[in-house]
Formats: C-alpha cells, sequence, structure tokens
C-alpha cells in the first residue's frame, strides 16, 4: 500500500471527493470517494525508486517488519509522541502499559 501522507497529497492535487468519518472528531480523518478516476491514477502511480510492494502484515511477519511497518503508517507527530514515550517509560513502560507486562 502506500502511506497515508501519500494519499492525503494526492486527495488534495487531484482534488478527490472526501467526506468525513462517522464517529471521529475533530475532522481529520476523512473517507476517500474512489470513483473511476481514483483507481485509474493509482494503478498509474509510480513508487519512489527502489521501492517495492509493501510487505503484507501477518502474523507470521517478523516483529522488527512489523514495528518498521507500522512506524511508516504514523504521522511525523505521532511519530514524536511515541518517539518520545519509549525513551521516557522505556519498553516495560510501554508493555506494562499495554497490559503484556505486570506492574511489580
Amino acid at each position: 500500500g502506500y502511506s497515508r501522507q501519500t494519499i492525503n497529497k494526492w486527495v488534495r492535487k487531484e482534488g478527490w471527493t472526501t467526506s468525513p468519518k462517522p464517529g471521529v472528531q475533530g475532522g481529520k480523518a476523512r473517507l476517500v470517494h474512489v470513483n473511476e478516476q481514483v483507481r485509474e491514477y493509482i494503478r498509474n502511480a509510480e513508487r519512489p525508486e527502489g521501492q517495492g510492494e509493501a510487505p503484507a502484515l501477518s502474523g507470521d511477519a517478523p516483529l522488527e517488519v512489523l514495528l518498521v511497518t507500522l512506524a511508516k503508517e504514523m504521522t511525523p507527530v505521532e511519530q514524536k509522541q511515541f518517539t518520545s514515550l519509549l525513551l521516557r517509560e522505556g519498553i516495560i513502560g510501554l508493555l506494562q502499559r499495554l497490559g503484556i507486562r505486570d506492574s511489580k
């Protein structure tokens, strides 16, 4: 797939129709109306040099691949906040927040 940032850039550049995503406050989440124009654009889109198809994520994918793929899907602000959380609390703090490790 393509990153959220890439899709959003195309939406602005090509003037695609969007609508607010129901149940999401703040107006940030939008649904793109996929018509034939959008399909054709995506079919003809070229990936940056050296970038193949995104790896399909499954339960068998190595943890490192999953983490890197998920990090690339975050916005720059989300990446910065997540980095701050990891630096502040470390892996033990993160695992405790996720309910994976008991707090002792």
